[in-house]
Order: structure tokens, then sequence, then C-alpha cells
């Protein structure tokens, strides 16, 4: 199942050969910041890269490849949290919190605090938690800051990142997990165990 990228009367069709090359890391990156997990991001990815190769004759070229794919993406985004949010899914599906140390083992779904009724409350919480997350940032080395921001934050692509700061895609790659693991520890110090 091959189609090729043609313009027919403003009309796009979809060339799947290049799907990887061209979206891979924009849609990881977008399903990471959703799901806050890696490999889910990644599977994500894959179940909406198979999507549109069982879909793509429904592409009617009204928008860009990427857009498609986007729209299947958050579909997929929506599934996940469908299903772990039933009662069959949190059976099947656990995060773990901690991967190391002598928390381990301690899931995301025991640690969710109760739900506040109170809007005003939630306004305060969510801006003391960006503060003390840009504090984390802050702390960070300054090239991990930068990296971090720029494909995180700024959802800048991969190849723009790596080209104006002179570094290899893995080197990225490396910078942006241990960024993440620094900035975990920092908000499990300053923000979780308060």
């Amino acid at each position: 199942m091959d189609f090729n990228l043609k313009m027919t009367e403003d009309k796009v069709t979809l060339d799947t050969s290049k799907w990887i090359d061209n979206y891979a890391d924009y849609m990881y990156n977008y399903a990471v910041v959703r799901v806050s997990n890696e490999d889910i991001a990644k599977d994500l990815v894959q179940d909406t890269f198979f999507a549109g190769l069982k879909s793509a004759k429904n592409f009617q070229g009204k928008s860009t490849e990427r857009t498609w794919l986007v729209s299947i993406l958050k579909r997929k985004i929506i599934d996940h949290y469908r299903k772990i949010n039933s009662k069959k899914g949190q059976a099947e599906v656990r995060m773990n919190f901690y991967d190391d140390g002598e928390n381990e083992g301690n899931w995301i779904e025991d640690r969710v605090p109760q739900s506040w009724n109170n809007q005003s409350e939630k306004n305060i919480e969510n801006e003391e938690l960006k503060s003390q997350l840009e504090r984390c940032i802050d702390a960070l080395p300054e090239k991990y800051a930068m990296v971090f921001r720029m494909k995180t934050i700024q959802e800048f692509e991969t190849e723009e990142i790596c080209k104006e700061l002179d570094i290899t895609s893995s080197n990225l790659w490396v910078i942006i997990h241990r960024a993440r693991t620094q900035l975990r520890r920092c908000m499990e110090d300053n923000w979780f165990n308060i």
C-alpha cells in the first residue's frame, strides 16, 4: 500500500513512505507532552501511523498530511485516557511513578489528589506548580534547559534544534532524557513532597 504525494486540483494525496521522516518527531513530542510517558507516546504514534495506513483511502486531501495524522493521534490519546479511566483499564494499565529507590512501585493512580470544587484554589495551585517547574528548569545546566525548552515547550523540530545548537539527534535525545530525569527529581523534592 504505497501512496505518493501529489497535488491534484488543490487536493493532496498521501505519501506514506515519508511519514516517519517527516512527522514522527513532531507527533512523538505532541504525544509525550500529553501522556507524560515516552513508551506510551511511542505506541500511540505507531498506532496512529498504522491507523493512517488502514484509512488512507478515506483521506480527502482537504488538509495536510500532518494535520490529518495529528487528528488521528488526538483520537488515539483520548482513547488511551478513556481506557485507563475505565475500571477494566485501571486493572490493565499501571503507570509507574517511581522506577528506582525506596518508592519503587508506587503507582500514579494511588497518588492522585482529591478533586477540589473551588476553582480559585485550583488556579492558585496551577500557578504555584508552574512557578516551581520554571525554577526547576532554571536549575538545569544551561544547555539542558535550552534544549528542553526548545523541544518540549516551544515545540521546535529535532532537525532545527540540532542545526541551531550543532548537536546530533542522538545527543539531543540524551540531553532531553537527562533534563527530564533532573526535572522529575527537582519536582519530587520541591513540589510533591511538600
